[in-house]
């Protein structure tokens, strides 16, 4: 990325079209101040109004010291030299060039792109000021050698300065209009990127407040109702024995409640086809279940070692697995259903591909009966945990329903 003037960065295109604008500046330089030299040196040697030979020698290392000067100070403006030393180099360019001026009217041609050079490097009113010099010197200078002024000296340089203006200032709007959209596309990612981040949190939240609601008022509330009971069992003995075994057997009540309760938050988290498996197994079992059912052939496919998921992964992948099966079974009226379970070195996908009559998915969404919410549920599901739900359909050619979810994820504080 290249840096402006003000040291702001440069759109690509418009860094492009900078970059020709140079190279054709300083060819243009060059080439102008190497005619005028040529011309210079092949003039007259004596009589004529030639000069003496110490100033034609002069002249001409003057105008190789410029050369010199321009090229290795237009390297190291493209390599992002400080703006002091632009400046001074730029002074130095112009000064060598007023000296040429003034001892050859070949060398007045220079003005031209001296005056983009000005444009360029000076900022506000000074490039101004800067060109209405350079275009006096250039009057002034045609006077000096042809010992009048005419308006074709004075008109020919205005309107070149006045044409040099008006380029900067078409180039100086369409920079700013790109630099516009520029800053207005980064906006707008940025928020995107922020509101998806923001809807994550709301939804860990959200799930963390209803879980701590839970747990408060069943769990907490019963394992304090224990508390009491045994303590008062305690203060019953041994004045009070049957007392006190009236308050342990509530005790052991309460806590048998307590355990279903706390069973049932584990049905709720963790789905019964992974009790006492893992996932992959889940997974086939999940295949077998469903070729019984309608048989349709339903292959189970395992790509990869299987790693310790993050919480919550084994969950929302069973759930994609169930959601496509059902999907498959209601619409697609195929003869094969694939399920691939893949462990990638980044990511943990699966993957489920039918062969059946498949549909436009830009067409599908919710329906007035209440269904068609499946999908869009899943996938505010995998996206809560970091990841994304891609679904795949050409009408005749099938679908595939494709989640992906990150094995980089970071945990939640």
């Amino acid at each position: 990325m290249r840096y402006s003037k003000e040291g702001r960065a440069e759109p690509p295109g418009v860094t492009a079209v900078l970059r020709a604008l140079r190279l054709l500046l300083h060819a243009c330089f060059l080439f102008l101040l190497g005619w005028a030299t040529v011309r210079y040196a092949a003039g007259p040697l004596e009589g004529g109004g030639a000069h003496p030979a110490w100033i034609r020698w002069s002249v001409l290392c003057g105008a190789i010291l410029l050369g010199l000067v321009y090229c290795l100070g237009a390297l190291a403006v493209r390599h992002g030299a400080h703006r002091v030393l632009s400046l001074v180099w730029l002074a130095a360019v112009t000064a060598l060039w007023a000296l040429l001026a003034w001892a050859d009217p070949d060398f007045v041609w220079l003005a031209f792109p001296l005056y983009f050079l000005h444009l360029h490097l000076l900022r506000g009113a000074h490039s101004v000021v800067a060109v209405v010099v350079i275009t006096g010197t250039v009057v002034l200078g045609q006077a000096l050698h042809q010992g009048d002024l005419t308006a074709g000296m004075v008109l020919g340089p205005v309107l070149g300065a006045m044409f040099a203006l008006a380029i900067a200032a078409g180039y100086t709007a369409l920079y700013r209009e790109s630099e516009r959209r520029r800053e207005l596309i980064d906006t707008l990612t940025r928020t995107r990127d922020e509101l998806a981040a923001s809807q994550r949190r709301a939804g860990v939240l959200d799930e963390r407040e209803r879980l701590s609601r839970e747990i408060h008022d069943t769990l907490a509330q019963g394992l304090s109702g224990i508390v009491l009971l045994l303590r008062s069992a305690e203060n019953a003995l041994p004045d009070d024995p049957d007392l006190a075994v009236t308050r342990i057997a509530e005790a052991r009540e309460s806590a048998s409640d307590n355990l279903a309760e706390a069973r049932g938050f584990v049905r709720d988290l963790a789905p019964p086809s992974l009790t006492g498996a893992n996932l992959p197994e889940a997974l086939r079992r999940l295949c077998a279940v469903a070729t019984r059912a309608d048989g349709v052939e339903h292959r189970f496919r395992l790509d990869g070692a299987p790693v310790e998921l993050p919480p919550g992964y084994e969950v929302a992948l069973l759930r994609a697995a169930q959601a496509g099966l059902a999907n498959v079974a209601a619409h697609a009226h195929a003869t094969t259903v694939v399920v691939t379970l893949g462990y990638l070195d980044e990511e943990v996908t699966l993957d489920v591909y039918d062969d059946g009559v498949g549909f436009v998915p830009e067409e599908q969404g919710p329906r007035p009966d209440g269904t068609g919410y499946g999908i869009a549920a899943l996938r505010e599901r995998v996206a809560a945990l970091g990841g994304a739900l891609e679904v795949e359909s050409v009408p005749g050619e099938g679908t595939a329903v494709a989640v992906r979810l990150p094995l980089t994820m970071e945990e939640s504080t």
